[in-house]
């Protein structure tokens, strides 16, 4: 098999205009939901190949290897895709714990109640001892 048909897969992809596709953080075991990025072509590819979750940093214009400063790595254990071929699945074993750079679990952890945004989730780690800036 030659090394584009290795990749064909990737076609599939219904990918936005800017070569985008978002892509859902799901915890292995539990199913929470951890977080929400977005990939690019060489980023999915790279998860694949890798095991490791890496996604597309829109705010650092640039591929963002999840853990790379934190060490909170993302183990993939299944990569899906949506009926409509634009949002990827990843099932992961969230290393450390900590998804969110606010060093919650994860990443929602504001709810709705009664027109308020409300905080129900504890910083398991205060980010300035994750990331040292």
């Amino acid at each position: 098999m030659s090394a584009p048909d290795k990749l064909a897969w990737l076609d599939k992809v219904n990918w936005t205009t800017d070569g985008l596709v978002p892509v859902i953080a799901q915890e292995a075991g539990s199913g929470r939901v951890l977080m929400f990025a977005w990939m690019n072509r060489e980023a999915l590819q790279l998860t694949s190949e890798t095991g490791h979750a890496v996604y597309w940093s829109r705010s650092r214009g640039r591929l963002w290897h999840k853990g790379e400063e934190s060490g909170h790595v993302q183990h993939v254990h299944e990569i899906r895709l949506d009926c409509d071929e634009d949002v990827v699945l990843l099932t992961v074993e969230q290393v450390g714990g900590i998804a969110c750079h606010t060093g919650r679990h994860n990443c929602f952890f504001q709810k709705l109640d009664q027109g308020n945004w409300v905080i129900d989730q504890p910083v398991l780690k205060d980010p300035k001892a994750i990331y040292h800036e």
